[in-house]
């Protein structure tokens, strides 16, 4: 029988996963150096290659091909009984979530405050992402899971609805009552590869709008402080501007668009990982703030 350890196999899936030893050691805490060792125990005992170099990733060989796929369900069937049995209370490790900033000022701050009280053990890093790069993310493993606008169609991605939010055309209270769009105002949008920014195009072009400028900015707040301070109007989501419609610091100035905003949970198809997919099941349940 050969003498491999539970986290020699743990070490070869996620090295699998993630295509490099630095990410791999990463992932669970240790060092490269760590990692190569554990890789080379493992072909020392088994007698063939595992990986080759490919520049700078490492790709399975053939063989270590054959042996991740067969390990991978045993590895995941291991974890899933031993955190079934225990109810999830004893689960450890570090999950990264990617979310968007409408997310993450909605629904995001009660997932994370829920799962540290009924999971202390486990460690959550949060990154605030655009769409499309949590979406690249997400496929290369980097993130294990994702709140998305939606919708998101690939056969990599495995998705729930978790709602959907409103939109509003806003600009300055001065810039309302001064005429609006009466003059060109400039606009405001987040880059092109955002849903909000096909929103904002199809909206001016709906209405006949021609804007003095069409600026970008990649941070959902900053473009609210731009537009609230005079710089213009742009099409927010409702929710995170309600306070400041409210107060007067915003005004409407072009009727609502028709389109809303979906939101989604997001993990890869392939995920295995038991503690990921119990707070993918657990994300499912979440609701976005209309």
């Amino acid at each position: 029988m050969k003498r491999i350890a539970l986290y020699h196999l743990e070490t070869l899936l996620w090295i699998a996963r993630l295509g490099t030893f630095r990410a791999a050691a990463e992932r669970l805490n240790t060092t490269q150096p760590a990692i190569s060792a554990r890789v080379r125990e493992i072909e020392d005992q088994l007698g063939i290659a595992i990986f080759r170099r490919e520049g700078r990733n490492m790709v399975l060989t053939a063989r270590g091909r054959r042996l991740v796929k067969e390990c991978e369900p045993l590895w995941a069937g291991f974890e899933r009984a031993l955190l079934t049995a225990s109810g999830f209370e004893g689960a450890t490790g570090v999950v990264r979530i990617g979310s968007g900033e409408i997310a993450a000022a909605s629904c995001l701050p009660g997932f994370v405050h829920a799962i540290e009280h009924d999971l202390p053990g486990v460690t959550l890093e949060v990154e605030l992402d655009l769409t499309a790069r949590m979406f690249q993310h997400l496929l290369a493993g980097t993130i294990d899971l994702a709140f998305l606008a939606g919708p998101v169609a690939s056969p990599g991605i495995r998705t729930a609805p978790i709602g959907e939010v409103g939109l509003v055309w806003a600009a300055s209270r001065q810039t309302v009552e001064a005429g609006g769009f009466g003059a060109p105002l400039p606009v405001w949008s987040i880059p092109d590869h955002s849903p909000l920014h096909g929103v904002t195009v199809a909206s001016l072009a709906e209405h006949g709008i021609a804007p003095r400028s069409l600026g970008t900015c990649n941070n959902v707040r900053t473009l609210i402080d731009i537009v609230s301070g005079g710089g213009g109007a742009a099409v927010m989501p409702e929710p995170m501007v309600r306070g400041l419609l409210a107060s007067g610091v915003l005004a409407e100035v072009l009727p609502r668009p028709a389109r809303r905003l979906s939101f989604e949970a997001a993990i890869r198809s392939t995920e295995s990982d038991p503690l990921v997919l119990e707070l993918f099941r657990r994300a499912a349940r979440l609701r976005i703030d209309a």
